[in-house]
């Protein structure tokens, strides 16, 4: 499919419930609006009387909250306990979704109200309802609630009902979402377009990147620096680094930088295809844009140019990294090590070594293996020895890899031996 354009922006308890109750009764009478909870006290001037049937409104439904959070099987005594009740009340019910914290547990109490005779659906306890799941990330059960209840949230509603379901991996769901708004004219703020494009990103769902870039530029939305980041993950995931580049070097030239994600993408994928100039470039880069270069990035420059002998700039990058306050891990220092060692550095190797002790790591299996190769392969064979011994006193030493580095590194080395004796 061929890609759109880029747009770069200019940028209880029960007897106590029970006790409460008897005092009360559902005023059905010309005394008040049928279902309300009301306390007779005939004495009281009636603005008095308003008040105090609403405040034993509210602790009615605070008691029925109660019972639903600790009752496992409540809805079998609900009706019992609280007898005089109105629950089909708009009035009420409202009032305990208000009083109800757990969105999956108004749920659970909306289903079983929508069982109950006499009970009449309206939109703003459906609203109460689905946006309580929404904000409590539970989108599967927003979904099966707009599918049961044959819901239409608002459409500022739905924005949000999008992100629900991409942090929930529903992504299908949430492209339809996206369709359904367009066909009601509304067009999802920015933010709801780069949070779907970094999900379906994280998802792997390349196809669906490029439809939604492609149904927001047709909406008139402009894209910002958040988008071309995705839309640079987006390529390098498809293997198509030049063009990441490309764009990157387009957003940079308009003075904006993308996230530091999108820098690590490009600079995993360009150590991966051993594109060791860009990848400098790439750091440099995020330097000198102020994005923030963290300890993985780091470790990707590093082990990549060590694994292609370019171990001088690997160590330059990596006294880089200390003198700006990084403190590099114990793999970090391994493999700076073995790639010194493969260029012969032993002396430079060494005193890393000793760095890292001094820091407070203690050297594993791998990093003695490291040190013990280079030893062996620059013919410093007491070194070696010596090292392996103390590898041993460690308890590290007695299994293949070891053993397969010293015949390895003591075979070079009595066939270098052998061949000066012969000359």
């Amino acid at each position: 499919m061929a890609r759109p354009p880029f747009f770069v922006p200019s940028m209880f308890t029960r007897q106590n419930v029970n006790s409460r109750i008897r005092n009360l009764s559902i005023a059905g009478t010309s005394r008040g609006v049928e279902g309300e909870v009301a306390a007779h006290n005939p004495d009281q001037s009636s603005s008095a009387n308003h008040q105090s049937e609403q405040q034993s409104f509210v602790e009615i439904a605070k008691d029925v909250c109660k019972v639903i959070r600790t009752r496992p099987r409540w809805e079998q005594i609900l009706l019992s306990d609280f007898s005089t009740v109105n629950f089909t009340d708009p009035k009420f019910y409202n009032e305990v979704l208000k009083a109800q914290k757990n969105a999956l547990l108004s749920l659970r109490f909306y289903y079983w109200l929508s069982s109950q005779n006499g009970f009449s659906r309206d939109q703003f306890s459906d609203e109460v309802i689905f946006s309580g799941l929404v904000q409590a990330k539970a989108g599967s059960a927003a979904k099966r609630f707009r599918q049961n209840m044959n819901f239409v949230p608002q459409p500022s509603c739905l924005e949000a009902y999008i992100q629900c379901l991409c942090e929930n991996g529903l992504i299908e769901d949430a492209l339809n979402v996206f369709t359904e708004l367009r066909g009601v004219a509304h067009c999802p703020s920015l933010k709801i377009w780069n949070s779907a494009l970094s999900e379906y990103i994280r998802a792997g769902r390349n196809d669906i990147v490029w439809k939604l870039y492609e149904d927001m530029t047709e909406s008139g939305v402009v894209a910002d620096v958040d988008t071309i980041g995705h839309l640079i993950q987006a390529f390098c995931m498809e293997n198509n680094v030049p063009k990441g580049h490309q764009l990157l070097r387009q957003v940079l030239e308009d003075g904006h930088a993308p996230s530091s994600v999108a820098f690590n993408k490009l600079i995993y994928e360009s150590c991966k295809n051993r594109d060791y100039f860009r990848l400098s470039a790439l750091l440099h880069s995020m330097v000198a844009t102020n994005c923030s270069v963290d300890i993985f990035t780091y470790h990707h420059v590093i082990q990549g140019l060590c694994e292609t002998r370019k171990g001088r700039e690997a160590f330059r990058i990596f006294n880089d990294l200390k003198n700006r306050g990084y403190a590099p891990d114990m793999v970090m220092y391994t493999t700076m090590i073995n790639g010194l060692c493969k260029m012969k550095l032993l002396g430079d190797a060494q005193k890393l070594w000793f760095e890292m002790i001094q820091k407070g790591f203690k050297p594993n299996e791998y990093t003695y293996n490291t040190l013990i190769h280079g030893y062996l392969t620059t013919n410093h064979l007491s070194e070696a020895e010596s090292l392996y011994k103390q590898m041993c006193d460690k308890g590290y030493g007695e299994n293949t890899v070891t053993y397969n580095t010293m015949i390895y590194g003591l075979s070079l080395w009595k066939s270098r031996r052998s061949s000066q004796l012969v000359q």
